[in-house]
């Protein structure tokens, strides 16, 4: 048992090489994401209703500039690992063209329709005046927020890039410093401290954007003054040429990952908005809920990167099949792992934390039940996390799609319409329902790692 999930000292220096500097990074910007939740929480519950919407909402926007970027990155971990430079120069160029187009479209779409999308969320039993308080506030963040994107996108073209070859450290140090600076102006701009104005969520909405240009500048400089190290960069923007061949394939392979982050992400928004037909409590116990179990599952998503990247670098290398096979299953136990350690954790903490937020009683009792259901379900988002980027690495793209996004619209998104719409069902049991569906994901993840269809090598 203990030869085939847990490896030997130089599997695990390998796998913390690439796994701490993104577990840091992202542990560090989430941990900072809490203290600015909990900042715009003490101006008000409606404030932070507006704020949770409006992000939640964003989560769709980044996470397809994620899938777009993740695409190529296949292709790009597998060019890395057999030294092919010029092919990573290539997917580069593929990731820069299509963030770019995409910040401008989900810019224009936030911009027409931020008014409607932010009210589908306020739709639920409450005051009137409450809904309409969240609206606004909503609206003046997002407003902001919109100025942002751009920088965003290409921070993540240059970002995902380096780390699919094998630099993660200066990701880190980009990630680290931008939350350093969003946290300070947050205290500054939000609070009206140093002389400055008391901004409130404008201030939030503004320190936010600041921040990414700060890591723009540090990553894309970096790269483009380390050109021995970052080989691909050399002439990258001489043209944007990409092989037809190429581009077909990244088209095929890519194209499916980029519809599955928007579709699975915007099934998750659908989701919370049935969740908000309970009740307007709901919208910010579940803000105070997510923000914690996403610092608790910084670990176990970092684990999935890092399999994603590592797998991609033993395939395009050619590694035999039972070595890649043996390598898999002891980084998903990994994974697996981290995701019990902090649920434990989470469901410890789920009565003192929500205490820390200028809200009601009822919200705060809500938002500690919520904690506990998504603390018992972290070990099994864990393993679904890590056989998503399994799968992915190999190209089997079209399979993580029907795995993640085509179960989330099949299975949950209905499931939780028409409990929500059709029966008098309470959010706590509502939300342990819904969650409950990925103990099916589970079985078939087990079943997709055990054909071994994604054991392929695209760089041949």
């Amino acid at each position: 048992m203990n030869h085939r999930y847990i490896g030997d000292r130089a599997f695990y220096r390998r796998v913390f090489g690439v796994a701490v500097p993104i577990i840091i990074q992202n542990g560090i910007s989430n941990f900072v994401s809490l203290l600015d939740n909990i900042m715009v929480g003490q101006v008000g519950t409606i404030p932070m209703s507006g704020v949770s919407i409006v992000n939640g909402l964003l989560f769709v926007f980044n996470l397809s500039i994620f899938g777009a970027s993740s695409g190529a990155g296949i292709f790009t971990a597998q060019f890395y690992g057999s030294q092919d430079h010029t092919g990573v120069r290539h997917t580069f160029r593929f990731k820069l063209l299509i963030c770019t187009v995409l910040s401008l479209l989900g810019a224009a779409v936030f911009l027409f329709g931020g008014s409607g999308l932010i009210g589908l969320y306020l739709t639920g039993e409450g005051d009137a005046a409450t809904a309409a308080g969240a609206l606004e506030y909503g609206l003046k963040y997002l407003s902001i927020m919109l100025w942002g994107f751009l920088p965003f996108a290409l921070t993540n073209t240059y970002s995902s890039t380096l780390r699919e070859t094998g630099e993660t450290f200066i990701p880190m140090v980009g990630g680290i410093t931008a939350v350093c600076v969003n946290l300070v102006l947050n205290y500054v701009l939000i609070f009206g401290h140093f002389g400055a104005p008391k901004m409130g969520v404008e201030g939030a909405a503004l320190a936010t954007v600041i921040s990414r240009y700060v890591e723009l500048a540090i990553v894309a400089g970096w790269t483009h003054s380390h050109t021995a190290r970052n080989p691909f960069i050399v002439g990258a923007y001489r043209s944007m040429y990409i092989p037809g061949r190429l581009l077909k394939s990244i088209l095929i392979k890519g194209m499916p990952l980029l519809i599955n982050e928007f579709l699975w992400s915007s099934g998750m928004a659908i989701m919370n908005q049935c969740y908000s037909t309970c009740g307007l409590d709901v919208v910010p116990a579940m803000n105070i809920s997510s923000t914690l179990f996403n610092l608790g599952s910084v670990v176990f998503l970092s684990m999935g990167n890092s399999v994603g990247i590592i797998m991609g670098q033993m395939l395009g290398a050619g590694h035999p099949e039972a070595e890649v096979r043996d390598s898999n299953r002891k980084l998903i136990a990994v994974s697996v792992a981290s995701g019990a350690v902090f649920g434990v954790l989470m469901a410890a903490v789920s009565g003192l934390f929500p205490e820390i937020y200028n809200t009601t009683d009822a919200v705060r009792h809500l938002a500690a039940q919520l904690i506990c259901v998504s603390a018992v379900m972290m070990p099994f988002n864990s393993y679904t996390n890590a056989t998503y980027f399994t799968l992915r690495s190999g190209g089997q793209t079209l399979v993580t799609f029907l795995f993640d996004s085509c179960f989330v619209w099949v299975c949950c998104v209905p499931l939780a319409f028409c409990l929500s719409r059709f029966t008098g069902i309470s959010i706590l049991p509502l939300y342990i329902i819904c969650q409950g569906t990925d103990f099916i994901k589970c079985a078939v993840g087990a079943v997709m790692l055990k054909q071994g269809k994604w054991i392929q090598n695209l760089t041949v």
